[in-house]
């Protein structure tokens, strides 16, 4: 077992969106190794990547933004990603994610160039994974996809842990709501 500021956490996808936004800022702050993995028009803002780098720099941690998905995904603890395109965003930004971010796809092969064997998998669900939504085969008729963010052999493997994760995020809202009434 790894302590916190030993474990690398590295977040392949849309680099601007809120999920890795989130860590980036939750890293900076507890001295956590993480990166981001994105194509360059995808990075987050200048501006917050500073702030955390500051950040960084007082808690120890190492923040690393790269579209280099072989040097990105080595020595990965845990990979995560989410949905490339999120709720709200026009239909029209599908075909060009698609093309952006393809490389990014969290699949076996991106599993094995971590050269970790014991590296997770997470996501903060629901996931592409397959045709078994309307949103799935949808993009499929369209656009040929069987899957975006994540191939269901990586979904529904051993590296997993996604399910974990949202029970524990059941649990932690629970939390929350008792505290709040």
């Amino acid at each position: 077992n790894k302590r916190l500021e030993e474990v690398t956490l590295v977040y392949i996808g849309d680099g601007r969106n809120n999920v890795a936004n989130a860590l980036m800022i939750g890293a900076s702050k507890v001295g956590m190794n993480f990166r981001i993995v994105s194509p360059k028009e995808l990075f987050p803002t200048e501006e917050l990547v500073n702030k955390c780098k500051e950040l960084a720099a007082k808690s120890g941690a190492a923040i690393t933004i790269t579209d280099d998905v072989d040097s990105g995904v080595k020595d990965a603890d845990v990979l995560y990603t989410d949905v490339w395109v999120s709720m709200g965003e026009p239909e029209e930004v599908w075909k060009e994610r698609l093309e952006l971010l393809k490389e990014y796809r969290v699949d076996m092969d991106l599993i094995k160039k971590t050269g970790n064997k014991n590296v997770k998998f997470m996501h903060c669900l629901p996931a592409s994974h397959d045709l078994g939504t309307d949103i799935g085969k949808k993009i499929y008729e369209k656009y040929g996809a069987e899957c975006l963010e994540v191939t269901d052999e990586v979904f529904e493997s051993k590296y997993s842990i996604v399910f974990d994760e949202a029970e524990n995020r059941m649990h932690t809202i629970k939390a929350v709501m008792v505290a709040t009434l």
